[in-house]
């Protein structure tokens, strides 16, 4: 007879570890956790290191959310040197190869795992309380850094006084006692603070952290690996079903069982076992806890998914069989969730946008670009007009087949056309160079279908055709015949066409 009787308590000893071994065990598994327990700064960084579902609570949103590039675009001349020198840049901004969709990142991920994580931006040779000169970032030698709660602790309280201005508001943030001017830095919560409401894994008065509320679920979770690993220990079990001895057992019969019970261990494929005939041998019956240990499971998974405000199939991972693909209204609902999350990070993208264009678009970048683009403004007026026509929109993360882009891409194309042979025969020639220049910039949209874009200088073609309606005016008083590439009166619409 075989047994192993040992603490019912001491559950992760058939691990091999103890709780001290492991601070996951320690901590999660403490008696004092249940439902409605806030996890401390340490409990929050033991879950996203060594928790199974920690990182993933954390990162994935995030790491989804940026798993599509955005969409660049400055309609001026040299566009597309433009754009590739404001990505170079915003990939090297951080050094070390460490681009701003890194720091962006991590600041976001941090903010998830504790509640409140900010951005630092210094100036090398200058001190962090002087405000940042936006104007001069171009030539400042910057570098960032990501602050956890503890770097900041004692500063980001944040004010509970309902009549002051700056009330639950970022202020001026100190790190390790040093000051930092609120130009130089970005605070970045997970949910909006609540009023007198502690978060102590952010040491202040903040937002709070995903693992918050999924706290008491992540603890029952760590029983089902438990469960998983007793199973897989007990599914090799056999039970051999032998005849009782008599009450008489000598050294001869014990070391017969004992002898046979060795045969049955190690007896493997192609060798023949010998045992009685009212004897059996079955492995352990594990079919009955298969149903109610898997419900188990999926609920412990949607509750942790529930907690975390997140779609239960980011967590649960076996419904997405489609990936990143349309008709899967599982997806759809992701793709609500992860849109948020890309207006979350709205406030950081506008932080960097404006330090990368100014680093990107310098002085000696203009000159390289007047060489073949003499005709540029001058570098301010540029810079300027750069950065009000940049514009960055975000891929769409439901990706449509290929034979739908190009239905899409066809209807809207013969679309602008057809636009404008209605409009063009009744619009003066400032307003038809504006609408040529629309129609140009839509066509310049879909990459699909051509392959460079058109670029029109709007101002020289209302001048050109100012001139060729002042010719074509002069023709008619001196009663010349019309050009025959004056445009009809009545234009077949280009929609019409099969």
């Amino acid at each position: 007879m075989y047994d192993t009787n040992t603490d019912q308590g001491d559950v992760f000893t058939t691990l091999g570890v103890t709780a001290i071994d492991s601070p996951l065990v320690q901590m999660l598994m403490a008696p004092d956790i249940v439902p409605g327990s806030a996890p401390s700064y340490e409990l929050c960084k033991t879950i996203f290191s060594y928790h199974p579902l920690g990182a993933k609570l954390a990162e994935k949103p995030i790491t989804l959310a940026l798993s599509k590039p955005r969409v660049i675009s400055v309609p001026v001349l040299g566009e597309k040197r433009i754009i590739e020198q404001f990505q170079k840049t915003w990939d090297e901004l951080s050094g070390l190869k460490v681009g701003a969709t890194e720091v962006i990142h991590n600041v976001m991920t941090q903010a998830r795992i504790y509640g409140i994580s900010s951005i630092l931006v210094g100036e090398r040779g200058k001190d962090p309380k002087e405000k940042l000169d936006i104007n001069d970032v171009g030539a400042a030698d910057l570098f960032f850094n990501v602050a956890d709660p503890l770097n900041t602790s004692g500063s980001l309280v944040l004010n509970q006084d309902p009549n002051s201005p700056d009330f639950l508001k970022q202020n001026v943030i100190f790190v390790n006692g040093q000051e930092w001017h609120p130009s130089r830095t970005v605070a970045m919560m997970n949910e909006q603070p609540l009023y007198i409401d502690w978060t102590p894994s952010a040491f202040g008065f903040v937002g709070r952290s995903v693992y918050q509320r999924a706290l008491f679920p992540l603890k029952s979770y760590l029983q089902t690996l438990v469960t998983n690993q007793m199973i897989v220990q007990k599914t090799g079990l056999l039970v051999a079903k032998m005849q009782t001895p008599g009450s008489f057992i000598d050294n001869v019969m014990q070391g017969m069982f004992g002898w046979k019970r060795q045969q049955i261990k190690s007896g493997v494929t192609g060798q023949v076992l010998q045992i009685g005939v009212e004897e059996s041998v079955e492995s352990l019956n594990l079919t009955n806890i298969e149903g109610p240990y898997r419900l188990a499971r999926e609920n412990i998974l949607k509750d942790i998914a529930g907690a975390a405000g997140m779609p239960a199939t980011m967590v649960l991972e076996e419904t997405m069989t489609q990936g990143f693909a349309e008709g899967s209204e599982d997806f759809k609902k992701e793709v609500q969730y992860l849109t948020y999350v890309r207006e979350q990070m709205a406030p950081l993208f506008d932080f960097f946008d404006a330090i990368v264009m100014r680093k990107a678009w310098s002085r000696e970048f203009y000159e390289t670009l007047l060489l073949d683009y003499p005709d540029l403004r001058p570098y301010e007026t540029w810079l300027y007009e750069c950065m009000r026509v940049f514009n960055a929109e975000w891929e769409n993360l439901l990706i449509e087949p290929e034979s739908e882009r190009s239905k899409t891409a066809d209807v809207q194309f013969k679309s602008v056309i057809a636009l404008g042979e209605v409009l063009l025969p009744t619009l003066d020639p400032e307003n038809k160079a504006k609408l040529i220049s629309w129609i140009a910039d839509n066509v310049n949209e879909r990459e699909e279908l051509f392959a460079s874009k058109l670029i029109i200088d709007e101002i020289e073609l209302a001048e050109h055709l100012e001139t060729q309606e002042a010719q074509a005016n002069a023709m008619a008083q001196m009663g010349m015949a019309e050009p025959e590439a004056h445009e009809p009166s009545e234009p077949r619409p280009f929609s019409s066409a099969s």
